[in-house]
């Protein structure tokens, strides 16, 4: 990739929840403690079923005054009319933003064309830039950023970022979530997943001392009772990328479930594959992973950026 990179994330999607109660209402909904959210913090968070299955995994982000959810646009109106299901009579109002607002993201130098001030320094971090914009720092080997604003003060960003930075694409945004290894729900892989498969746990996305939430026992009980036998990995895969849903093979599989899922991949400049998949940690560590069948593409597993914890191994 080029050291200063410019992404139109068009792709991604803004649910806006505003009103008195709306910390309240989707700390009862969603996987990590939003209290913690403010104009210097986003986070990570994840929408389950009551069994504990994902809907949609999701950045939550403080923008003037109201609660921001980020996540892929194929996800929105399903989760959007899902959550207005239970607002019921709490003073939170939930509106589609992704129209309104815009988003784009930069990666490398790009960071030293952001004016003094607008530069969190730490993943996760964030600041509410004079202009408007909120700027979310985003795990990386190299600086990267999210800029959410308005439509005018987001295209003045563009017209002063352009000198600096090459266009890039959505998926070479998603490569670098596979790379950072912060994992997304898109509809095929809808309740496919518990948190703690897609290492929502590690990238912290769940809260263990929140209190109750929608999904929040089954995730509770893996945590403290259960020992997880599938978790995802960063793999290389021989050939084209396979879509998200996509099933794994492996001759050492006796799950009636199958060996694993990729959950996103995207090609790299090279012209090969890499992907975040879901594997049974016994396959994983025998290795001859495939794609569908025995005769389907290899997976290759590589290093993630943070460790399993001890406690799972």
């Amino acid at each position: 990739m080029n050291n200063c990179q410019l992404f139109d994330l068009s792709d991604l999607g803004l649910i806006r929840a505003s009103g008195d109660d709306s910390e309240f209402f989707l700390q009862g909904q969603l996987t990590n403690d939003i209290s913690e959210v403010t104009a210097e913090h986003s986070q990570l968070s994840g929408y389950c079923t009551p069994k504990g299955r994902l809907l949609a995994t999701m950045r939550v982000i403080s923008h003037d005054g109201d609660f921001l959810l980020l996540l892929p646009r194929e996800r929105l109106t399903a989760i959007l009319q899902r959550l207005s299901m239970f607002v019921l009579m709490s003073k939170v109002t939930l509106s589609d933003a992704s129209d309104e607002l815009q988003t784009i993201g930069l990666f490398g130098d790009c960071g030293t064309s952001l004016p003094t001030g607008d530069t969190p320094t730490k993943a996760d971090d964030s600041v509410a830039a004079e202009d408007g914009v909120t700027i979310v720092r985003i795990a990386a080997d190299a600086p990267r950023f999210l800029l959410i604003g308005s439509t005018g003060a987001i295209a003045q960003r563009r017209q002063h970022l352009a000198e600096t930075t090459t266009p890039a694409t959505d998926q070479q945004w998603r490569l670098l979530d596979i790379r950072a290894g912060l994992p997304s729900v898109f509809d095929a892989t809808v309740e496919a997943f518990v948190p703690q498969m897609v290492n929502m746990h590690l990238v912290n996305g769940v809260s263990f001392s929140k209190g109750c939430y929608t999904g929040q026992e089954i995730v509770a009980r893996m945590h403290y009772l259960g020992k997880l036998k599938r978790r995802m990995y960063h793999v290389t895969v021989e050939g084209e990328c396979p879509a998200s849903g996509a099933d794994l093979y492996s001759p050492h599989s006796q799950s009636g479930q199958g060996s694993g899922k990729i959950v996103m991949s995207a090609a790299t400049a090279e012209g090969a594959c890499e992907a975040l998949a879901v594997i049974e940690v016994a396959n994983a560590e025998a290795g001859q992973l495939r794609l569908d069948d025995e005769d389907g593409a290899k997976l290759e597993i590589l290093k993630l950026p943070y460790s399993f914890e001890q406690s799972e191994k």
